[in-house]
C-alpha cells in the first residue's frame, strides 16, 4: 500500500504496515499462558481464572469435544452470554479445528433454527436457561449433541447461586462433568491460517440474517492490528470490562485481543449502569469500553459521579460515535482520550479508530488501522472516488476482511469486488484521513428529491438538554415521497411540547431536513450491544 494521508497522524510506535505473525487465536492462548501463567485472564462474579488455568480448561474441553465426536471442519453453535464457558468453548473448538457459530441466546427458536440449519451446526453449547430451546432446536435441525452449563459454575462461592437441577439425560451433557472427566494434557492445534474459524450472523436490515465467514487469518490479524494501535498499553497489565457480548463480533475480537497480549477481561452479562458502576468500583479497570447508549446511561446515573475513575486511561466506544454533549460530559468526569472505533462484522470487525496518542476530532471515527486501505466512492456506480469532503460509500480493504457470506455467493459478489468490501455505509474523509460516518446507504431519506441523513438529525436532537435519546427514520409521504419522523426519549422529569422541539430543529437545519413528525416514547429498541435499531422503528411504523 502506498503512503496514505492518515499515516501522518500515526504515533511513531505504530507502523503503517504490520508484519503479521501467522499465529492463530488458540495458539495465542498457548503462547500467553506460557508468558503470563499467573496473570488473571478472566474475572467473573468475584472469581478469577488465570491464563494457565484457562489454557488447561480449554485443553480439557477440547478433549471432551473430540470424545463426543466433534471433528475438524464441523460447526458448533455457541448459545451463551458472557460467562467463562463462552471463552473456554470457542477456544476449545478452534483448537481442534472446528468452526464456531456464535448465536444470540435471546433469539427466537425460528431465528436460531435458520442459523443452525444454514451453518449446519452439529453441536450446541448453552446454559440451563436456554436448554429447552436447544432441545427443541435439536428436533428441528441437524444438532446431534448438546452441552449445558450454569452461568454460576465459575462464580465465587459468596456469589454462587444454586444451579437448576437437571435429571440425568443422554440429550444433554453437563459442561463441568466433561471438564472433570478429561485431561488437561497438551492437544495439537488443528487451526489453519486460511481456513474458516468462525461464522458470525449479521442482524441484517431486511430478511434473514447472513453468516459472515471469518478465517483464522481474519481474527488473528484484527487482534494484532488492535494490539499495534494501542501502542502505549502494556502486555499483561491492562484490564477492561467486556461489555460487548462475545457472540457479537466486537466482543469476540476484544476477547481475542485480551488473549493476544495477556490482558484481563472482566466479563459482564448485562451492562446496566448499576452493574457497570459496581464492577468498575470493584475491579478498577484501566480501559472503559461501551456503546453510546451505555455512556448516556452512566451519565444519567447518580452513583457514576461518585465513582473513582483514577485507574481509567481511556474511554472507548463503537457502534456509533458519541454525541457532542455526551462527549463533553464524559470528559468533564475524567479528561482522558475517547477512542471512537468503526467496524462491521464483515471486517472482523475493526476498520478505523481514533489515533491512540493522536488528535481527537468530535464526530469522527478516526483513521484506518495499519495494513488497512479505505476510499470513498460514488454510492451509485461504486467506482468513482469522491472529492475530499464529499460523502460517498465507504470501501475497505485489508487482512481482516471476511472470506464471504456462507451459502450466499451472489451477495458475496455484491459486496466483495477486487478485494474491496463495499460497506453500505456513507462517509466523508478529511485531508488528514479522518473518517466521519454520515449514515447507512439504505437509511438515507429522499424527501422531495433531497437526501436527508437521519444521523445528522439524531445528533442535533441529542444535543438538546431535554433529550436523552433520539432516532430518525423516513416514512412514506404522498407528496414528498418520504418525510422525516423522529422518535424521542426525554430525560427524566423533562416536559416538552412537539412545537418546542420542531422550532429548535428549524433553527439548525435546512427546511427539508426538519422532522415533520415527532413521537415521544419511553424507550427505543436496541441491539444486544445497546445500539439503537433504526430498522425496528421502520418496521413498527410500517405496521402502525
Amino acid at each position: 500500500m502506498s503512503k496514505r494521508p492518515w499515516h501522518k497522524v500515526y504515533p511513531p510506535q505504530v507502523p503503517a504496515e504490520i508484519d503479521f505473525e501467522k499465529i492463530t487465536v488458540p495458539q495465542m492462548l498457548t503462547q500467553t499462558a506460557n508468558r503470563f501463567p499467573k496473570n488473571v485472564a478472566i474475572t467473573y462474579e468475584g472469581s478469577d481464572i488465570t491464563y494457565r488455568l484457562l489454557n488447561d480448561l480449554v485443553n480439557r474441553f477440547a478433549h471432551a469435544l473430540t470424545a463426543l465426536g466433534l471433528e475438524k471442519g464441523q460447526r458448533t453453535a455457541i448459545l451463551l452470554p458472557n460467562i467463562p464457558q463462552t471463552v473456554i468453548a470457542y477456544q476449545a473448538a478452534l483448537r481442534i479445528g472446528a468452526i464456531t457459530v456464535m448465536n444470540n441466546p435471546i433469539y427466537t427458536p425460528t431465528e436460531l433454527a435458520h442459523q443452525f440449519k444454514d451453518s449446519e451446526a452439529s453441536f450446541v453449547i448453552t446454559t440451563d436457561e436456554y436448554l429447552e430451546k436447544a432441545l427443541t432446536l435439536k428436533r428441528q435441525t441437524g444438532i446431534r449433541c448438546i452441552v449445558t452449563c450454569s452461568p454460576h459454575d465459575f462464580a465465587h462461592p459468596d456469589k454462587k447461586q444454586i444451579s437448576s437441577a437437571l435429571p440425568p439425560s443422554s440429550d444433554a451433557f453437563r459442561f463441568l462433568d466433561l471438564i472433570e472427566e478429561h485431561s488437561s494434557s497438551f492437544i495439537d492445534n488443528q487451526a489453519e491460517w486460511d481456513q474458516v474459524a468462525n461464522i458470525m450472523y449479521t442482524g441484517g436490515t431486511t430478511g434473514v440474517s447472513k453468516g459472515v465467514m471469518q478465517t483464522h487469518a481474519n481474527l488473528s490479524c484484527n487482534a494484532q492490528q488492535y494490539s499495534a494501535w494501542m501502542c502505549d498499553t502494556t502486555d499483561g497489565e491492562e484490564s477492561w470490562p467486556l461489555v460487548y457480548p462475545i457472540f457479537h463480533s466486537a466482543g469476540y475480537t476484544m476477547q481475542n485481543k485480551s488473549i493476544h497480549t495477556g490482558w484481563k477481561s472482566i466479563l459482564i452479562s448485562r451492562p446496566t449502569p448499576e452493574e457497570m458502576v459496581n464492577t468498575i468500583a470493584e475491579t478498577k479497570p484501566t480501559l472503559l469500553p461501551g456503546v453510546a447508549t451505555l455512556f448516556v446511561g452512566l451519565l444519567n446515573y447518580e452513583k457514576f459521579y461518585e465513582l473513582d475513575l483514577s485507574s481509567i486511561k481511556a474511554f472507548m466506544t463503537g457502534g456509533g460515535v458519541l454525541a457532542v454533549e455526551t462527549l463533553r460530559q464524559l470528559k468533564q468526569k475524567k479528561d482522558v482520550p475517547v477512542i471512537n472505533v468503526y467496524g462491521l462484522t464483515e471486517a472482523s470487525p475493526v476498520v478505523t479508530a481514533t489515533p491512540w496518542l493522536g488528535p481527537e476530532k468530535a464526530g469522527s471515527v478516526g483513521v484506518p488501522y495499519p495494513s488497512t486501505d479505505l476510499k470513498i466512492v460514488d454510492p451509485i456506480d461504486g467506482l468513482k472516488e469522491m472529492p475530499q469532503g464529499e460523502p460517498g460509500e465507504i470501501l475497505v480493504k485489508g487482512p481482516q476482511i471476511m472470506k464471504g457470506y456462507l451459502n450466499r455467493l451472489d451477495e458475496t459478489e455484491n459486496v466483495l469486488k477486487e478485494g474491496w468490501l463495499h460497506t453500505g455505509d456513507i462517509g466523508v474523509m478529511d485531508e488528514e484521513g479522518y473518517l466521519t460516518i454520515v449514515d447507512r446507504k439504505k437509511d438515507v431519506i429522499v424527501a422531495s428529491g433531497f437526501n436527508v441523513y437521519p444521523k445528522e438529525i439524531d445528533e442535533l436532537l441529542f444535543a438538546h438538554p431535554k433529550v436523552l435519546e433520539a432516532c430518525t427514520i423516513g416514512v412514506p409521504h404522498e407528496y414528498r415521497g418520504e418525510t422525516v419522523k423522529s422518535f424521542v426519549v426525554l430525560r427524566d422529569k423533562a416536559i416538552m411540547e412537539e412545537s418546542e422541539l420542531i422550532n429548535y430543529c428549524r433553527q439548525h437545519l435546512a427546511p427539508y431536513k426538519v422532522p415533520r413528525l415527532l413521537e415521544f416514547t419511553d424507550s427505543l429498541p436496541k441491539s444486544p450491544i445497546g445500539k439503537i435499531l433504526r430498522k425496528d422503528l421502520r418496521e413498527k411504523e410500517k405496521h402502525s
